[in-house]
Order: C-alpha cells, then sequence, then structure tokens
C-alpha cells in the first residue's frame, strides 16, 4: 500500500470529515484515519439540526455554505438530508421582539425567514399549546441530518465516489514532521506519510498533545439530550426551538434589545444552572429528540463531567417540553450525553504545530452547521487555493 498523501485527517468526525472531502474536492490524495471503528461522539450525539439562523454573522456565513454542500451532496447521494425548516417560537413578548429584530438583520443579510402569528404557528406545527406560543420566526432553507447516519453516508459517499482511503479502528499515538512531509504512526505500527497533517480531535485530549490542551482555553460542555417512542399517526416539522433557546443563541445577541432583555432576567434559575433550552427534531422514525442542557469542564478536567445522566434535568426537560408541546407520547425510548469541545476566548480552536501540522477543534456547537462552509475556507486557505462561495 502506498501510504503517501497530500493531505492526512486524523478524526473522522463531522470537522475532520469535511476536511477531507474539501481536499478531494480540489484533488488532492487524502487519508482519513479515525481511532474508532465508527465515530461516537458530538457528530453523531447531537440533534441533527442544521440551523444558520441562531448563529452569529461570520458563523451564519459558514452556515450557509454548509447548506448549499449538504444539498449538493444529497443530490447525488442520499446523506439524509431533509429541507424542512427551522421556526423559533416566542413565550412572551421579548422573545417576539427579539425574532422580529432578527427578522429584519436577516433581511439585510439576504437570508430568506418569515414572521408567523400565533394563528399561523398553531397551525403549521401540531400540539404546540396556546398557551405558550405568542408567534414565531421560520427559516425555510434550513435542513434537518439524521446524526447516527449522515456521517456513515458521508464517508462511503467519498470513499466510493471520491476516491478516499479511509481507516476506522485506527489510533494515531504520533504525529512528526520529518523533512518536507510528515510522519504519522499508528497504534499498531503502521506509518503513513502526508505533505500535511490536520487533527480534528473534538473533544479528546489524551492521545496526541496532551500538554499543548491542558495549557489551552479549551473547555468541554456535556450535552443531556433524550428521544421519545415513535410518536404515532404525528408530524412535527423541521427543527423547534423555543423560548428559552432565543434567550441563548447567539444570533440573538445582535439585536436591538440583547442586551436590555438579559439584564431582566433573573440569575439563580434552574435553566441558568444547567444551560437548559428547549429544543425538538422529529427523526425518521417519528421519535422526537428533546433537549437539552449544558455543563462545563477544562480539557484538563473534563474527566470529571462523567457519563451519568442527572435525573432532575431530564425531569426539567420534560416538564418545560410539556408547557409547549401536547405529543401524543412523552414516554422516553433513549436517554443520553453528548460532549463537545470549545474554546473560552475564541470561536474555534486552530493551533500551528508546525508549518505542515494543523490542529482544528473546538468548534463547540457549531459542528454540525458550520464544519461544512469552514473545513472549505479552511482548506483553501492551508493550501494556497482559490475559494469558492457555494451560495
Amino acid at each position: 500500500m502506498n501510504n503517501n498523501y497530500d493531505l492526512l485527517v486524523v478524526g473522522g468526525g463531522v470537522l475532520g470529515t469535511f476536511h477531507a472531502y474539501h481536499a478531494l474536492q480540489r484533488g488532492l490524495k487524502v487519508a482519513l484515519i479515525e481511532k474508532d471503528a465508527r465515530p461516537q461522539s458530538a457528530t453523531v450525539r447531537n440533534f441533527g439540526q442544521v440551523v444558520p439562523s441562531g448563529m452569529n454573522q461570520k458563523w451564519q456565513n459558514f452556515g450557509r455554505e454548509s447548506l448549499a454542500l449538504y444539498k449538493n451532496i444529497q443530490a447525488e447521494f442520499d446523506i439524509s438530508i431533509r429541507q424542512n425548516g427551522t421556526v423559533y417560537l416566542a413565550s412572551d413578548e421579548e422573545e417576539l421582539t427579539l425574532l422580529e429584530e432578527l427578522y429584519q438583520i436577516n433581511r439585510s443579510n439576504d437570508y430568506e425567514s418569515e414572521l408567523l402569528t400565533k394563528a399561523s404557528c398553531l397551525e403549521k406545527y401540531p400540539g404546540l399549546k396556546s398557551s405558550y406560543v405568542k408567534g414565531g420566526l421560520f427559516f425555510p432553507q434550513e435542513v434537518t441530518v439524521e446524526p447516527t447516519v449522515m456521517i456513515h453516508r458521508l464517508h462511503e459517499y467519498m470513499r466510493t465516489q471520491m476516491q478516499a482511503d479511509l481507516f476506522f479502528n485506527t489510533a494515531v499515538l504520533d504525529v512528526q514532521s520529518s523533512g518536507a512531509s510528515t510522519v504519522v504512526t499508528t497504534a499498531t505500527g503502521a506509518v503513513f506519510k502526508a505533505a500535511k497533517v490536520i487533527i480534528c480531535n473534538g473533544s479528546d485530549f489524551q492521545l496526541l498533545f496532551p500538554k499543548l490542551y491542558r495549557e489551552s482555553d479549551l473547555i468541554v460542555s456535556k450535552l443531556q439530550m433524550m428521544k421519545t417512542k415513535p410518536q404515532a399517526n404525528y408530524e412535527l416539522k423541521g427543527s423547534v426551538l423555543t423560548g428559552l433557546t432565543i434567550r441563548r443563541y447567539e444570533a440573538f445577541e445582535e439585536c436591538p434589545s440583547w442586551e436590555a432583555i438579559k439584564q431582566n432576567e433573573p440569575t439563580d434559575t434552574f435553566e441558568r444552572e444547567f444551560g437548559v433550552h428547549i429544543l425538538f427534531k422529529q427523526a425518521a422514525d417519528g421519535s422526537v429528540i428533546i433537549g437539552d442542557s449544558h455543563e462545563y469542564a477544562s480539557a484538563e478536567h473534563s474527566a470529571e463531567l462523567g457519563y451519568d445522566l442527572k435525573e432532575e434535568i431530564d425531569a426539567f426537560m420534560i416538564a418545560e417540553a410539556k408547557k409547549i408541546f401536547d405529543l401524543p407520547t412523552y414516554a422516553i425510548d433513549q436517554r443520553w450525553a453528548g460532549f463537545y469541545s470549545q474554546c473560552k476566548t475564541q470561536d474555534v480552536f486552530q493551533y500551528n504545530v508546525d508549518d505542515n501540522i494543523h490542529i482544528v477543534t473546538g468548534i463547540g456547537g457549531k459542528g454540525m452547521t458550520g464544519s461544512a462552509g469552514f473545513a472549505q475556507k479552511n482548506i483553501s486557505e492551508l493550501f494556497n487555493l482559490t475559494h469558492v462561495r457555494t451560495y
């Protein structure tokens, strides 16, 4: 086997995979190495909501490019993309004001959205409670994915249609520059060489460059989510984000009323303590995913977050969800924790070990939405290629 590549990507999650994808698109010879049999972390442990609408202007642009990329791939190969839109539901006048302001911001950004009346929301979303909703803001171009399906189908597309070399169950233990190339050594002693290596390690800080991560401003967020049993004769279209989300997502920080509204919020609530906001998304099997919460620890102490699930968080989220939607069933089929890394002071962690070894991680909750667009720009810059906007 010829183990010499233009680019070797360490990490088969969505961020690493799209770096490999864009390099392949540019005609480079690429290998993708993943330590597990299949990606198991944040890429598959999330809602599968692609929501550029919730991001600041910089990341909305990356998200819009991601939308175009997802749709282009879906037109050739089924990776589970569904264009069914995103709605934000306001529960009071403050949240309604923020929706109206965000609508005006997105008119200036030339990003399609539609203000919905209370009556329109109730008609569009079955089971939505009249006692909760005051109005909504709908983004028709946004999509959902099946997170446990998408990345595997994308890998298959890259392998069969783009001639990518994919190596699973392959843990990388060492990356070293050696003259004009970079040498990558795996746990089994296999050796790869590449002109460049990009390390997209998610929240795995133990295998490569652990000292670097301990001294960084990286933190890890633990999220609790759950999935109901399949809902009989019930359809909930798209991504549904609610009042606590409006009060949390960074897109709303650009609204004129944001600061005054946040100053008036109580600081000692359960939802503040555990970073809870309520989202809904119906999966392909008819079940509804509900979440989520946020607990944080530094990269050095991320193990202290544990894998246990706090019953009081799940109980709170279900109680809040029942105030919003009257689903046919709230019987829970699965509960899980997801983990992602993010930075305190940057929107993504990028570190150049040298001219040919590049670390890219800490994309936080922007991964499913922003990775495809961001990776396109990053590959263009790392290889000095022309970046072409796709939307």
